[in-house]
């Protein structure tokens, strides 16, 4: 396996339950919600897992997110390289922590590190 492989996507608009049903019925992917009332909607397609949600005041957007087990030095380097960082490393849920920034052309991109990810010893 790569060592940054992708590990998640997300379609996140101003309304979950409109995202939800558009591709629960286009493709027929099994969305699950998350916490009732929470606008994010958990994937489950049988590839990379992702999430569907909308919340007030965030724009629409698409991303995939990459592991990466430094977020601060993969950010760095991300900004090394011309891109600029959009939310600084938070954990998002117990053992998952998330960072996004934007690449030289403007595109989000999201990074993960799992707690609980496989140790590649």
């Amino acid at each position: 396996m790569a060592e940054h492989p992708v590990v998640h996507f997300e379609i996140m608009g101003r309304d979950a339950s409109l995202l939800r049903d558009f591709y629960a019925g286009l493709f027929g992917w099994e969305v699950a919600e998350v916490h009732p009332g929470a606008g994010y909607h958990v994937v489950d397609d049988g590839g990379v897992g992702g999430g569907i949600g909308g919340f007030e005041g965030v724009d629409p957007y698409v991303t995939v997110y990459v592991q990466a087990d430094d977020l601060p030095g993969t950010l760095a380097r991300a900004e090394a390289l011309g891109a600029t960082t959009v939310m600084a490393p938070r954990e998002a849920s117990p053992g998952l922590t998330v960072a996004l920034l934007r690449d030289p052309e403007g595109h989000l991109v999201g990074l993960m590190d799992r707690a609980d990810r496989a140790d590649p010893a």
